[in-house]
């Protein structure tokens, strides 16, 4: 069954090659052109498997959609196509709730190997014969897709949610960011960058540490990358 994704894009130039080129490459691809009507397809948003959001239309901004899908409970893998790649404007749609983002203008191929990389790790949870993972003061259910800081589910966007898992897998051993990169994202790493990726690390500190400028957890290694250090309750 192919992948259906809903996109949201105003720009009449673009939706033509965008329709082409994802429809090319095998995926089922329903268009809206303003907030107003992405809005109406929203009670039926589990028949798609991505949203694909243009950050600046006409009557409001993709980011609005975003966070009113998230409200909602809605874990739908979410990418923003914006025209700014300053660390504001991802931090702003990290912060409401979207996995991955790319910069126009942009080559059709590179977006739809992100489709493709977000849609395999959005089933990253259901893989391995184990359904928890402890590490001292943090526990994460890896059925229910949730992790737990001494006890309290930590609300946590789904590309966080990646992250932690990985590093908690791999807890005490220094990671590199290039593993990080190749794990999480595209397997060449290519369309991801370390600004990106250190923003990540960022919001994530801040909801696992008691003092995000000291961390405890997630530690980084000047030079090499990150570790994740086991802390007891």
């Amino acid at each position: 069954m192919k992948n259906r994704i809903l996109l949201l894009e105003d720009d009449v130039s673009l939706i033509d090659g965008l329709q082409y080129s994802l429809k090319k490459n095998g995926f089922d691809v329903d268009f809206v052109r303003s907030v107003q009507e992405t809005l109406t397809y929203l009670p039926e948003i589990q028949k798609y498997d991505m949203l694909i959001l243009d950050v600046t239309l006409p009557d409001g901004t993709g980011f609005e959609i975003c966070e009113k899908v998230r409200q909602n409970g809605s874990q739908i893998p979410i990418i923003f196509l914006t025209a700014s790649d300053e660390e504001v404007s991802i931090i702003r749609g990290l912060d409401c709730g979207g996995d991955d983002y790319i910069t126009k203008p942009f080559k059709l191929g590179e977006l739809c190997s992100r489709i493709r990389a977000l849609l395999r790790r959005a089933g990253l949870s259901n893989q391995g014969t184990g359904t928890v993972m402890e590490c001292g003061d943090i526990k994460i259910d890896l059925l229910g897709s949730r992790v737990l800081l001494k006890g309290k589910t930590l609300e946590l966007t789904a590309a966080e949610y990646r992250l932690i898992c990985l590093l908690v897998k791999n807890a005490n051993r220094i990671i590199t960011r290039d593993i990080i990169l190749d794990e999480l994202w595209d397997s060449t790493g290519d369309y991801v960058d370390n600004n990106t990726l250190s923003v990540y690390v960022r919001r994530l500190r801040e909801k696992v540490e008691t003092d995000p400028s000291h961390p405890e957890h997630l530690l980084t290694v000047r030079g090499f990358g990150y570790q994740w250090k086991e802390v007891d309750e």
